[in-house]
């Protein structure tokens, strides 16, 4: 008889583990989803009807693939080649809609009153959940919540403040006299050359970050930087599908891959690291790279507190590597690029920050007291981080019921800033709001703004990109070196055709007319 009971215990509780793992998942593709759909529209939401699983996925994939089909004109919408998914929903439903990522919505946010509170309520508003996919490609204080996250980012201030910055204008100088040096060699007898300046960019921001984050180890740095390029390519196509619970341990040729690479950059960043500290203990200065200045406020906030735990680990110092190579290289390249491919279609602008560049230090390296001096090199950048910013949403989530203005959100549903399309807001901006027009941000970005949360290039609030300095800096230093050497205009085989591969790139390149000075 006993034999018997407990084969009858054994199905009676299979039965019951499926009935439950059944009711999970029933409830996660279905009744969840209809519940938080009926809750939106109480609130006065509007978008498709849910549809099992899928949710607007399929729309999506579709826009994006006729978005990205063909170049536009600079006349056409760029924002609809962009995120056409958020473009057709506002049209379609107002600035109050939503949209089925899956079975999850994701609610569009354009009020800047409301945008204020989702950026700056950190403790309420989380960063959603990404493919978990990304942990391979890079974590860091980007993806962390809560006292982690204010732990981190206390951690990395100090290697951020300007008076630290200043110490890496000799690492980017270095980095765009070897590419400008290049495009000397290569120019034609006249003093021209047709080039696709987007790879070249892209190079000169990667070997920056290897030597502002690495110094000595620049090298090293580059092999990893290699890597992670590869690891991203692989994370874009992964975003691009649907992600399925589980997928990621599927033994697949680019989960193995992925893997791989995480691995050899773990192992590559952590020999540098440990190299690093084992110099600290025998009493070596820091270096005044990103590493060494991280591992110094890490160092020091240990020493400070007496324990360990106060600090980073190493998997954390490691993850942070990861992130400095992945946001502070795609964020000027794109920045640059765009920048060149604006005053290339506007040589009167180009002109104009050639001319105050020269005025400041004719062709002298240039120092940063005279970068901060740059106004107008100052205002492009802005107007092109307006246009062209290096992300084109900005996502969180509720945790709980939460109070948002006059709507109460249930938790569970995803929030997301459409910043391109806040951008290109006549609301906001006024009428002219496709024109390129740097003036607007002449008396500043508040200004500009009217004070409302409009602007969001490196986002918003206490979570706003730590490295913006670090980016504009090393964009001014760029610009002012190419504008000093070249002038460039468009190339009869240029391609406008803007994508948002992470950051928003070219999807064809920059190929332009490069004329030496």
């Amino acid at each position: 008889m006993e034999p018997i009971y407990l084969s009858m215990i054994t199905v009676y509780s299979s039965c019951v583990l499926l009935l439950v793992l059944g009711w999970r998942l029933l409830n996660w593709a279905w009744f969840g989803p209809k519940k938080l759909e009926k809750r939106l529209k109480e609130q006065g939401f509007k978008g498709n009807p849910y549809k099992l699983f899928y949710g607007d996925f399929k729309e999506i994939s579709t826009l994006y693939k006729e978005a990205h089909s063909k170049p536009i004109n600079f006349s056409d919408d760029v924002v609809a080649r962009v995120i056409p998914h958020f473009l057709g929903a506002v049209m379609k439903y107002g600035k109050k809609s939503y949209l089925w990522l899956g079975p999850k919505p994701s609610v569009v946010i354009m009020d800047p009153e409301h945008i204020k509170d989702v950026t700056q309520k950190v403790y309420v508003f989380h960063k959603p959940h990404s493919n978990p996919l990304a942990k391979l490609l890079a974590q860091g204080v980007v993806s962390y919540e809560g006292d982690k996250w204010a732990k981190q980012r206390k951690l990395l201030n100090p290697a951020f403040h300007m008076e630290k910055l200043k110490l890496m204008l000799p690492a980017f100088y270095e980095s765009a006299s070897e590419m400008l040096t290049k495009w000397e060699e290569i120019v034609s007898p006249n003093g021209s050359i047709e080039l696709d300046v987007w790879p070249n960019l892209q190079t000169l921001t990667s070997d920056a970050i290897s030597r502002t984050a690495f110094g000595s180890k620049y090298e090293e740095g580059r092999r990893i930087f290699e890597l992670q390029r590869e690891q991203a390519e692989h994370f874009i196509q992964a975003v691009r599908s649907l992600y399925v619970p589980g997928s990621r341990f599927l033994p697949t040729k680019r989960n193995r891959r992925m893997k791989e690479i995480a691995k050899q950059v773990d192992d590559s960043i952590k020999e540098i690291i440990n190299t690093r500290i084992k110099a600290m203990r025998a009493g070596e200065p820091c270096e005044d790279d990103l590493l060494g200045l991280m591992l110094e406020s890490n160092s020091q906030e240990m020493e400070k507190n007496g324990k360990k735990d106060s600090g980073m680990s190493i998997a954390d110092i490691i993850e942070e590597c990861k992130l400095f190579y992945f946001a502070g290289q795609e964020t000027t390249s794109v920045l640059l690029v765009w920048t060149m491919i604006l005053l290339s279609r506007y040589p009167e602008w180009q002109g104009r920050a050639r001319k105050e560049i020269l005025q400041h230090f004719g062709t002298s390296k240039p120092d940063y007291d005279g970068l901060n001096h740059l106004k107008i090199v100052n205002i492009i950048l802005h107007e092109v981080l307006r246009l062209y910013p290096p992300l084109a949403t900005l996502s969180r989530k509720t945790i709980e019921e939460t109070k948002l203005g006059n709507l109460t959100l249930p938790a569970g549903v995803q929030l997301t800033v459409p910043i391109m399309l806040l951008h290109y807001d006549p609301d906001l901006w006024g009428e002219d709001v496709k024109e390129f027009k740097p003036e607007r941000f002449a008396e500043g970005v508040s200004n500009a703004t009217k004070g409302r949360v409009a602007f969001l290039p490196f986002g918003w609030g206490p979570r706003i990109c730590i490295g913006q300095n670090f980016a504009m800096l090393e964009a001014k230093l760029a610009m002012t070196m190419i504008l000093q050497r070249f002038s460039f205009e468009l190339s009869p085989s240029y391609s406008h055709a803007p994508r948002a591969a992470v950051t928003l790139q070219p999807q064809y390149g920059a190929h332009l007319i490069l004329h030496k000075m």
